[in-house]
């Protein structure tokens, strides 16, 4: 059973791709289980008493919309800090991914992260996904971009979070793209995938578990690479790769990672 946790604020439109999100995991696996979760913030505990699961549009919305894919959901209100009700709901259903509304700017195709979502960020320690809104999810077989640096460890995370989702084997390929910064002028040295152990060791990965895999090596800016291959494989999604702090339990993201996560136009995982 595949696990996942939704927390919802009351925007309806950003629910609602959250859950579309959800929804396209179960075309290729129907054991999927939902928890949509609303948490009111200390600032309005005033209202916590009179507000149910019901009474949030959003929180329906989004309920509504994974039980018509045939996903089974469990509703849920807490009260309390906000990103520490959405992390230890997290640990306690053992979920295996976190699907978070992202935010638009207006006039711009750039999501921007609430201070709620980047605090579930930093601080899970499991993966986390942003689905923004504007978002179009395609059908059938879905086409994973996992861009990896020259960290094994990141790779490995972030090959095996796409071999988990559900019906991985069956319905879902893999482009593994390496980038070496800014090697696109003329004259650069040849790009070849096979000189990064971190890609080798992810296509590996996903190869042993009998995911299809396209090993690409490019040069460029590595967030703009990323992009605009996302764009030229039409990617359903991009699995990017978080770093650790020293010490904690807590995932920074490096510059690269945010830049695709604000200017993406598709849902981007980082897996810590």
């Amino acid at each position: 059973m595949y696990r996942t946790l939704i927390p919802v604020d009351e925007n309806e439109n950003r629910a609602l791709h959250q859950a579309k999100y959800v929804a396209r995991l179960s075309d290729a696996e129907p054991d999927i289980e939902a928890t949509v979760l609303h948490v009111v913030p200390p600032d309005d505990l005033e209202r916590a008493d009179s507000v149910s699961f019901g009474t949030v549009d959003a929180a329906v919305a989004a309920a509504e919309h994974l039980e018509t894919a045939g996903i089974t959901v469990d509703r849920r209100v807490e009260e309390g800090d906000v990103a520490a009700a959405i992390i230890d709901a997290a640990d306690a259903l053992d979920s295996h991914e976190l699907v978070m509304g992202g935010r638009k700017r207006s006039g711009v195709a750039k999501v921007l992260l609430g201070s709620t979502v980047h605090d579930v960020f930093v601080s899970a320690e499991r993966p986390v996904t942003i689905t923004g809104t504007g978002m179009v999810f395609g059908e059938g077989e879905r086409h994973v971009l996992v861009p990896v640096d020259q960290g094994r460890e990141r790779a490995l995370n972030q090959a095996e979070f796409v071999a988990g989702l559900p019906g991985a084997a069956e319905n879902v390929r893999a482009t593994v793209l390496y980038v070496f910064r800014h090697q696109d002028y003329a004259g650069a040295p040849p790009h070849e995938f096979e000189e990064i152990g971190a890609a080798v060791a992810a296509a590996e990965y996903l190869e042993e578990r009998d995911i299809p895999v396209e090993r690409t090596a490019v040069g460029g800016e590595i967030a703009r690479k990323i992009l605009d291959t996302a764009s030229d494989v039409d990617a359903s999604s991009i699995v990017m790769g978080g770093r650790k702090r020293t010490g904690v339990q807590k995932v920074i993201m490096g510059s690269i990672s945010q830049d695709v996560l604000l200017s993406s136009e598709r849902p981007v995982t980082i897996t810590g």
